[in-house]
């Protein structure tokens, strides 16, 4: 049984919403941050960066502190509102190459993160927990959404469609050609239909967001201790998430690349793998892999095949399945020796929505020596490593879609 709440969020006017949400910080190159930090005053990233008006870094609670103030500059702006009474929120993106995302903001509940309810299919950092629970607690709101998926539900579905014909909050179209769109459910019957078709669910799953879930338990923790009059329903009890149906969850794979043969020259390298897979030379052409347990392997200008030889793989669990995990085990750990696939700076990670032939070019560059390309895993995959207890190894998937930071924002 899962909890999931209305909130009353903050959000940029309809005039302002294009100029506020920004991507993750970290996915803007750093002159696409300073493009959009000179010129639009509005943009987000001003709050998230607020040492920037000061042509300074700023870490730590300095800049957290920071961060609340440029917050509150905004809402004292009027750039930004809240809204009255507590919604949920219908959010909608078309991407440029016409996917189509609906789902629905809303508040979930840190006690079924607990519980195991919400389940995780990935391992977190501690130290990464602490720095951003830190964060949270001193500025007093999440802007980015943790991204849950749930089986689909008919009902819901059905809200959401009849919503969506109705004109949107919001409506606009990014830099990047995605086109973002926000619809309110503020009718107490559609509210309590939501509410109860989630509470029959026994299980969600979270597709992205961690550590900001993580983030959000330990603050949840940390606050409760701090309340004598603690109930269970103060805001901090909950984190804002992002739920979409399974049916329109994208998972897309990350490939490797590594940046030597571990000492070994490539003959060496190939007799190798030659025991646990079988290789074909493809030449020059680019292979890309259709089926699990298949790979693709770039190397000294060519590309390879590698299926795995299953007579020297042993299956035991739902993680021996996966093909990062085969990799990892097969090749990465026992052979080039990468035993830290978070921390090792000899691997890199490529999104698999970027083509084969993008690793070529980082190959042929002589940044890396090798690439290794696989197919996606499968969100029935994610699911059992989660329901089993394990987690995948880290950069196992790529998943949209990415909402937009400053659409909506959940204060507690």
């Amino acid at each position: 049984m899962t909890k999931i709440l209305p909130f009353k969020a903050v959000r940029p006017t309809r005039d302002k919403v294009s100029l506020v949400a920004s991507r993750s910080y970290q996915s803007y190159t750093q002159a696409e941050r300073e493009a959009r930090l000179d010129y639009n005053p509005f943009s987000f990233l001003h709050i998230v960066n607020p040492g920037y008006k000061y042509d300074k870094e700023i870490s730590g609670e300095a800049r957290y502190k920071l961060v609340k103030n440029r917050y509150s500059e905004f809402k004292e702006d009027g750039v930004f509102i809240q809204d009255q009474n507590p919604c949920f929120y219908i959010y909608k993106i078309v991407d440029r190459d016409l996917q189509e995302f609906n789902g629905i903001v809303a508040a979930a509940s840190v006690e079924d993160y607990n519980n195991n309810v919400i389940k995780r299919h990935e391992d977190t950092i501690a130290s990464r927990e602490v720095i951003f629970k830190d964060y949270l607690k001193t500025v007093g709101f999440n802007a980015e959404p943790v991204l849950l998926t749930y089986p689909d539900n008919h009902t819901i579905s059905q809200i959401i469609t009849e919503k969506q014909k109705e004109r949107a909050e919001f409506e606009f179209t990014t830099t990047y050609r995605d086109t973002h769109y926000l619809w309110l459910i503020e009718d107490k019957k559609d509210i309590k239909a939501i509410a109860e078709n989630f509470s029959k669910m026994n299980t969600l799953y979270i597709a992205d967001g961690h550590h900001r879930s993580s983030s959000s338990q330990l603050l949840a923790e940390e606050l409760k201790k701090e309340n004598p009059n603690h109930s269970g329903n103060e805001p901090y009890n909950f984190f804002m998430s992002y739920l979409i149906s399974e049916s329109e969850l994208r998972i897309h794979e990350f490939n490797r690349l590594v940046k030597d043969l571990n000492g070994l020259t490539k003959e060496e390298f190939l007799i190798q793998l030659d025991t646990i897979y079988r290789i074909e030379n493809r030449g020059i052409m680019p292979y890309q892999p259709s089926k699990p347990h298949h790979f693709s392997m770039y190397l000294d200008g060519e590309f390879y095949s590698l299926y795995l030889r299953k007579t020297e793989y042993e299956i035991k669990t739902s993680l021996d399945e996966l093909d990062a995990q085969i990799l990892y085990k097969t090749i990465l750990q026992p052979i080039l020796g990468i035993t830290d696939l978070r921390n090792d700076n000899r691997i890199f990670y490529l999104s698999g929505k970027k083509d084969i032939v993008n690793l070529k070019s980082k190959v042929d560059s002589q940044e890396f020596t090798v690439g290794f390309g696989m197919v996606p895993a499968t969100i029935e995959q994610m699911k059992q490593i989660a329901d089993d207890g394990l987690t995948m190894p880290p950069k196992s998937t790529y998943i949209e879609p990415k909402i937009r930071s400053g659409v909506t924002i959940y204060e507690f």
